[in-house]
């Protein structure tokens, strides 16, 4: 890991006054990519979320941005994943750039990323199945100590310090309480392992140089119940229609396992909903778009059970 402030190697980085936002992570990109010996000059922000996505010029490379340090161990584990991944030549994103990474710079961790390809064409449900059927029939090393999965680990401090009407706080803080309460009554089919995280159709990327669909965003592995990699797939096919029969069929028999018949499918999807709520209240001061997305999703919430037209981000 290496620290850097301003360009200059440092004990701890200066800080991002400001909040998170894209004019701040071009700043954080700056810092990191002149230590690094890289351009940021002309980078294209490619995607604001949970992390920063930079697409560089000149070079194929994408840089990360993490919101603050509190993520450097996530990131960590991220970078050794990554590496025992590549050992075991399973098809996902590989580091890329500077040999010495995380870099913590401006007060957040930045990590560098081979461009997959200049043009995205996500894989398929089918190809998403056969991906994590393989990652969860891994072992990882000895060397590489997965942290236990936390699914609420920072739901209650993206609900507080996103810009909501305090009726609609309290009611996601009353919904996040009842829901870690069920969470913790869940008894699993699955054996536990190494799990993705945020397994979905969205990150997995076809690969320009030889077809082969590859997974990315590696910063949520853990180690769980396998059955929170399954339910995003099957919820975007059962809530919002985001998938068609065909395609979930698809993932079932590319998978071995149907997780909507698992008595505990409801609680998961309702804890995941929950978290896809939290996750982009904490951008709704970047777009009017994404303020009245999340008060679209919370007034779904709150009616109840039923489709969800939510849009995705």
């Amino acid at each position: 890991m290496r620290v850097v402030t301003d360009g200059r190697d440092t004990a701890a980085g200066a800080g991002s006054p400001g909040g998170f936002s894209a004019d701040s992570a071009k700043r954080t990109l700056t810092i990191a990519c002149a230590a690094a010996g890289l351009d940021a000059g002309g980078a294209e922000l490619l995607r604001l979320g949970e992390n920063a996505i930079y697409r560089l010029r000149g070079v194929p490379l994408v840089a990360r941005i993490a919101r603050t340090t509190d993520y450097l161990p996530d990131v960590e584990t991220e970078v050794a994943v990554a590496r025992w991944l590549e050992s075991a030549a399973f098809p996902a994103v590989r580091l890329a750039g500077p040999a010495d990474q995380p870099v913590v710079a401006d007060d957040r961790v930045v990590t560098f990323w081979e461009l997959v390809a200049e043009r995205t064409e996500f894989g398929t449900v089918g190809e998403l199945a056969v991906l994590l059927r393989r990652l969860h029939a891994l072992e990882p090393p000895s060397s590489l100590v997965l942290p236990g999965l936390r699914p609420f680990a920072r739901v209650d401090a993206r609900i507080g310090k996103a810009e909501l009407a305090e009726d609609d706080r309290e009611f996601l803080r009353v919904r996040l309480a009842d829901l870690t309460v069920e969470y913790g009554r869940l008894e699993f089919a699955l054996p536990a392992g190494p799990v993705h995280g945020d397994a979905n159709i969205g990150n997995i990327i076809r690969r320009q140089a030889d077809g082969v669909a590859v997974l990315i965003d590696l910063d949520g592995f853990a180690s769980g119940p396998r059955e929170w990699d399954l339910v995003l797939t099957a919820m975007y096919f059962e809530r919002f229609g985001w998938h068609t029969a065909q395609e979930y069929g698809e993932f079932v028999s590319g998978y071995g396992f149907d997780v909507m018949t698992w008595p505990g499918y409801r609680v998961l999807r309702d804890v995941r909903e929950l978290l896809m709520v939290a996750w982009l209240a904490q951008n709704t001061r970047e777009s009017a778009e994404i303020a009245g997305e999340v008060a679209k999703r919370i007034a779904d919430l709150r009616a109840g059970d039923g489709r969800r037209e939510w849009s995705p981000f």
